[in-house]
């Protein structure tokens, strides 16, 4: 699919200041987005937004397809009448940029509870004006669980029997509820019902969330760019419902081959994520069904889909159970090109961007290109090594997205602050004829925009000149992650806005 040139920032909704510890679908996301309009900005790229498990990570989730319950804006609810003002007086003193997961995740949830416990209720201790919205949202609440079902009955099943036993994994549940024999888990089904009632409460108000959010973006011309990881949590709903579609032991159900990458410029034993990696002969027996399920979704509610660790569709690094490092790993073969075909059958041809960063063999690029993706260019990559340097911005193609840096890099300043002599003595050489004078921030970002890339994705940390301490990720490292948040909405003023789109209009963006 052909993209047309723009530009547009990256920012997960945790990011977002609020009054409740994390950043919700609330005011302050619909004042992100019109920050982006004036700044004449039309992406927002987020992360995955399923609901987070070990590490709090949005690559490690208990779904593919649901949304996370700790993105819910409460003042949201309170519009709904299902919380009140009064319901948040004993707020904690949160940190300003940070969340404090451990602290945040009981106070949202009690809040949740509340809002769930005046739904069940249907308003009755309110004005009977409000009676009728109660019933029309109830109604809407009926048709989001049928429409569905698919998906939502396994997840609100899983939720339930994780949080029953919250310390071990599915496969080490009862026998009969880990192989899903079906007179076991009807009886889990009444025994579980209002649990599993409040995640399907959860998951109807974040999506009815995110869709009114989508829309108020859509209307501003601004679209959106969902992440699909290409991996899933061990411990999560689509391997319990789907064992068949992955690689595990077939009498344990543990991990029998693990996902992750061999090592690189980000670690020198590779990153062994621990995710099984796929059964590719059953899916392909299946006609990738699983897949293409998880694309159609997605796709219902974001404009513009990443597919992250593209690498793996053409070729995937698998470790054996047991491996504490990813070195002793192999190469082994994916379908990509058979999946990818299946995909534009059922489909049509979707608008997927691929991130191709790490070893990239030809082969990769051939399936890259066969279909058209855009792959990423990233110019923290650019200055350590020569002119052929696949970063730099001459050897850049007009089909990839330009990055200064992404959710995994350090910030610009923090990542100048940290450069070799080696990288800062040919930026200074490449940057002739840039503007002088400006902040390294600022010298990237013009780089980006100046590019022929047809997208450009600039992390909201690097447009607000953040240095170290602002950092999302370092791979590698399974805990102290994703918790960076901005503190004020008054952040985002119209002195950068103006900064922003002077560039961006610069540059044709």
């Amino acid at each position: 699919m052909a993209f047309q040139r723009a530009s547009g920032i990256l920012l997960h909704p945790t990011s977002l200041p609020s009054k409740f510890g994390i950043g919700d679908l609330g005011e302050t996301a619909y004042q992100f987005i019109e920050f982006l309009s004036r700044s004449g900005q039309k992406l927002w790229q987020v992360l995955p937004l399923g609901p987070t498990g070990y590490g709090n990570s949005p690559y490690m989730s208990y779904s593919a397809i649901a949304g996370n319950p700790y993105l819910i804006s409460p003042e949201l609810l309170e519009k709904q009448y299902l919380l009140k003002e009064t319901d948040w007086e004993d707020i904690p003193d949160f940190a300003l940029e940070n969340v404090d997961f451990e602290v945040v995740i009981p106070y949202k949830r009690q809040l949740l509870e509340l809002a769930y416990d005046r739904f069940k209720r249907g308003y009755e201790d309110q004005d009977p004006q409000n009676h009728h919205d109660m019933y029309l949202l109830q109604e809407k609440f009926k048709r989001f669980c049928q429409e569905e079902s698919e998906w939502l009955e396994d997840y609100v099943l899983f939720m339930a029997l994780h949080e029953q036993n919250p310390e071990i994994t599915w496969n080490k549940w009862e026998p009969a509820i880990a192989q899903r024999q079906p007179q076991a888990l009807q009886q889990k089904q009444v025994e579980l019902a209002d649990q599993i009632g409040f995640h399907r409460f959860l998951q109807f108000i974040f999506f009815d969330q995110w869709l009114t959010l989508k829309k108020y973006a859509n209307d501003r011309q601004i679209k959106i760019i969902g992440d699909i990881p290409i991996y899933v949590s061990h411990h999560s709903a689509d391997v319990w419902a789907n064992p068949d579609n992955f690689s595990l032991d077939p009498e344990t159900y543990e991990v029998a081959l693990m996902a992750g990458v061999p090592p690189d410029y980000f670690s020198a034993t590779g990153q062994l994520w621990g995710n099984p990696v796929y059964n590719w002969e059953y899916l392909q027996e299946t006609e990738f069904c699983w897949w293409i399920d998880r694309f159609r979704f997605l796709n219902r509610y974001v404009d513009i889909i990443r597919i992250d660790h593209f690498r793996g569709f053409e070729a995937f690094w698998q470790v054996p159970a047991g491996e504490e490092t990813a070195i002793n790993g192999e190469w082994q073969l994916a379908p990509g090109t058979e999946l990818f075909n299946k995909l534009n059958e059922v489909m049509g041809e979707l608008p997927i961007l691929a991130e191709d960063l790490g070893i990239i063999t030809p082969e990769v690029e051939k399936l890259r290109d066969d279909f058209a993706f855009p792959g990423m260019r990233v110019l923290m990559f650019a200055f350590g090594g020569g002119s052929d340097n696949f970063h730099l911005p001459h050897n850049y193609v007009r089909n990839s997205v330009v990055y200064t840096g992404t959710h995994d890099n350090d910030t610009a300043v923090g990542w100048w602050q940290r450069a070799s002599k080696y990288e800062k003595n040919l930026f200074y050489r490449y940057i002739v004829g840039f503007a002088t004078g400006e902040p390294i921030n600022w010298v990237l970002i013009r780089m980006a925009l100046a590019s022929v890339s047809v997208i450009a994705i600039l992390p909201l940390q690097d447009v607000l000149g953040l240095d170290n301490s602002a950092r999302m990720n370092v791979p590698g490292t399974a805990t102290g992650n994703w918790s960076w948040r901005y503190s004020d909405p008054n952040l985002l003023n119209q002195d950068l806005s103006d900064r922003l789109i002077e560039v961006t209009q610069l540059y044709s963006r």
